[in-house]
């Protein structure tokens, strides 16, 4: 199936519009824009396989050849040449001669603590990329694409792929060292005795707060298979943080005053939420400090990443939403928390805050 754009180039050919109506042109640039939309969402697998192919890293140093980074990167050259040649359209690099050099832009895809690389991995997996293939079926029954796609959800699936948990785990850790700034910045742990990280991946986020606080300990708890690889990560802050293995629908470390859930919740739907979240208020002290970081979903019609996520979490999760304010509220009412302020961050989450009552 050919899927193409219209563009107008009115030195050489007759432009079919120009006897419309006002409102059929506006039909007409609207299609257009439209198969453009469709083209270029295609095209973002391109970015996918560059990154697999570490293009970015290659070319950090120097401009280069479609030839030398095919011998470099095992490629074919003229294919390797064509997908180069689509991604100067995206802005990733430009050519110059039969040289390809990276832009700005491109460069947030060479390896370091801010690259994007990550996310453009694991999203490029043919597992992802068949499950978005789903998304049709998902809106039909309500179910999660990935089960569509693979007969089993995306975490069983990853337990069974030991690379594409790598890939997983690579690109948590990388969107948090991204989201990171934005939360301390947010959000004051100052006063914080304890801080259990429930769901706390390698423990990342756990690190940052605990070198900010350093009157602070912390608690990192996530699956075994998680939390088994937080040495590296953790060890800046090891003389004060304790990582306890375990299952968060059934218990999570008891006695803190603050607990914290990022990009947790939005992974199930709302009665394993509400679970989750029941554990927590059986754990914390009266009166204790929940903090869940999350990207709230806002009212209108502009565009915001957790529309995406919405999606995403469709595509991806076994009954995950993005949730409004006025669901979160209602969610931590139900478990006994009363939420007291939901503060937008610099990252496109909010920091939502309760406390235990």
């Amino acid at each position: 199936m050919l899927l193409f754009t219209c563009e107008e180039r009115k030195s050489t050919v007759s432009v079919p519009s120009a006897g419309a109506s006002p409102a059929g042109r506006e039909e007409i640039a609207a299609a257009r824009r439209m198969h453009e939309l469709i083209t270029r969402s295609l095209l973002v697998q391109a970015i996918f396989v560059a990154s697999r192919l570490r293009i970015p890293d290659l070319l950090a140093g120097a401009a280069r050849t479609a030839e030398e980074l095919a011998a470099a990167t095992g490629a074919q050259p003229a294919a390797l040449h064509r997908l180069l040649r689509a991604l100067t359209g995206l802005e990733v690099v430009t050519v110059e001669g039969d040289r390809f050099a990276l832009t700005s832009l491109g460069r947030s895809l060479c390896a370091g603590p801010h690259s994007a690389a990550e996310s453009a991995i694991f999203m490029g997996t043919p597992a992802v990329w068949s499950a978005w293939g789903a998304l049709g079926d998902a809106v039909l029954d309500g179910q999660a694409a990935f089960e569509h796609a693979h007969g089993m959800g995306l975490f069983g699936y990853l337990a069974a792929h030991p690379d594409e948990m790598a890939a997983f785990q690579a690109l948590m850790s990388a969107q948090s060292r991204l989201q990171i700034p934005a939360v301390l910045a947010a959000c004051d742990f100052t006063q914080a005795r304890t801080i259990v990280d429930v769901g706390g991946g390698q423990g990342a986020l756990l690190t940052a707060l605990l070198a900010a606080n350093p009157a602070a300990r912390g608690v990192l708890f996530d699956r075994p298979d998680v939390v088994a690889g937080s040495g590296p990560v953790l060890a800046p802050v090891a003389s004060r943080c304790e990582v306890v293995p375990g299952d968060f629908f059934r218990t999570v470390p008891a006695g803190a005053d603050t607990y914290l859930l990022k990009l947790v919740l939005h992974d199930w739907d709302d009665a394993r939420a509400a679970r989750i979240l029941r554990n927590i208020r059986d754990a914390i002290i009266p009166g204790g400090r929940l903090v869940i970081i999350e990207a709230v979903m806002p009212p209108g019609n502009e565009y915001h990443h957790a529309k995406f996520l919405d999606v995403n979490m469709l595509v991806l999760s076994e009954g995950g939403r993005e949730r409004t304010e006025e669901e979160y509220r209602m969610l931590l009412d139900e478990a006994g928390f009363t939420l007291t302020r939901v503060v937008l961050t610099a990252a496109p989450l909010s920091v939502v805050e309760a406390v235990s009552r």
